[in-house]
């Protein structure tokens, strides 16, 4: 929710304030959303276990709270659903810049906040290699580091194959109910903050 949040604030400014240098950091976001997941592990290892959050929960969600690939998005989603004009009535109409961010864009944004939150939910859930490198305790693992440990067990034990697979069908539940629970606000009307 944290990484949503920061992603949808990121993205509104963005996309509806000129400010200097804002075309640079969108370079440079553009260039955070091609660097794979997979090159960035073995650093944040190195920079995590030198600060003493290595194998804690921290280590595994503190670099989520950063995702490039969810500020482009909400990016052009401000661009897309947010009119200059509602946002310069609001500016005339004597509002602040922090309630038109609040009262007015925030609205707006929720369907694009609903696929970001999605996005990074799954990515988050089905995260393997971040906390197969930072966690060395077994129960502090995840469900799918979980899973992987039982599976390379189950090699020498057959009879785990049905705990595995049974598993891997409960890992899918909180995915399918979260998408059901979501999928309202995709139905929602692109102005449907904007005029009451």
């Amino acid at each position: 929710m944290l990484s949503t949040a920061v992603s949808a604030v990121s993205g509104y400014a963005l996309a509806k304030y000129r400010f200097p240098g804002r075309d640079a950091i969108f370079t440079l976001l553009i260039g955070g959303v091609l660097v794979p997941a997979v090159v960035l592990a073995i650093p944040q290892y190195l920079l995590f276990s030198k600060i003493g959050l290595a194998d804690s929960h921290w280590a595994v969600l503190l670099p989520q709270i950063l995702h490039p690939y969810s500020i482009y998005l909400a990016r052009i989603y401000a661009a897309a659903a947010i009119p200059d004009s509602l946002l310069e009535a609001g500016r005339i109409d004597g509002a602040g810049e922090w309630r038109l961010m609040s009262r007015v864009a925030m609205p707006l944004m929720v369907p694009g906040m609903v696929t970001i939150f999605l996005f990074q939910f799954v990515a988050i859930w089905n995260n393997f290699l971040l906390p197969f490198i930072m966690l060395g305790d077994d129960g502090k693992f995840p469900l799918t580091v979980g899973l992987y440990t039982l599976l390379v067990s189950g090699a020498n034990q057959p009879a785990l194959y049905n705990l595995i697979l049974t598993g891997a069908f409960l890992s899918i539940v909180p995915l399918i109910a979260l998408f059901l629970t979501m999928q309202r606000y995709w139905k929602t009307d692109l102005s449907s903050g904007a005029v009451k």
